[in-house]
């Protein structure tokens, strides 16, 4: 199974990811992870690279039969379509999940307040996140972490997955 998450910076993505990767026993590939390594081995990226390099890793881990989650802001068609097109090509089941904190005061609060856990990367000021390009995601279940416990989230997120299980089976 192949789970796409994502969201604007500071929804929660990030957190819920890692839960459901730990409770599924799952690959956690985080696209922030593989362009900080990209621009600290001196590349400029500028476009889709850490997206292309997760999309390679993911089918290299569903090829083994492995879970893959990927946890990305997603927020253009073209970034989704990469995640449908790997979940056909792949022959797994794709979910999509989009992490929202609807509360604007909480989600502000998040951004101005994380403390970035990879070496060397720059976390966007809540401006950036204001202004940055996201599309409407039209095929994804939302996830809503605002006023909720991590655990409250996860498990709607583990009963999102569970439901596609059911729906996998003949």
């Amino acid at each position: 199974m192949l789970f796409a998450l994502g969201g604007l910076p500071g929804a929660g993505k990030s957190a819920l990811a890692r839960a459901l990767a730990r409770r599924l026993g799952a690959v956690h590939l985080r696209i922030d992870t593989i362009e900080q390594a990209m621009r600290n081995a001196g590349f400029t990226v500028s476009g889709p690279e850490g997206y292309l390099a997760a999309r390679d890793l993911a089918e290299d881990n569903l090829r083994v039969g492995r879970t893959v989650i990927v946890d990305s802001v997603n927020p253009l068609a073209v970034t989704r379509a990469y995640w449908r097109e790997t979940a056909a090509r792949m022959a797994v089941r794709l979910v999509e999940i989009e992490v929202v904190c609807s509360d604007r005061g909480q989600h502000r609060r998040r951004v101005e307040s994380r403390v970035a856990d990879i070496p060397g990367l720059v976390l966007p000021t809540w401006q950036q996140v204001l202004d940055r390009q996201y599309e409407p995601w039209k095929t994804a279940h939302v996830i809503d972490t605002a006023g909720r416990t991590l655990e409250e989230c996860l498990s709607q997120a583990a009963a999102v997955a569970l439901g596609a299980v059911r729906r996998a089976r003949p």
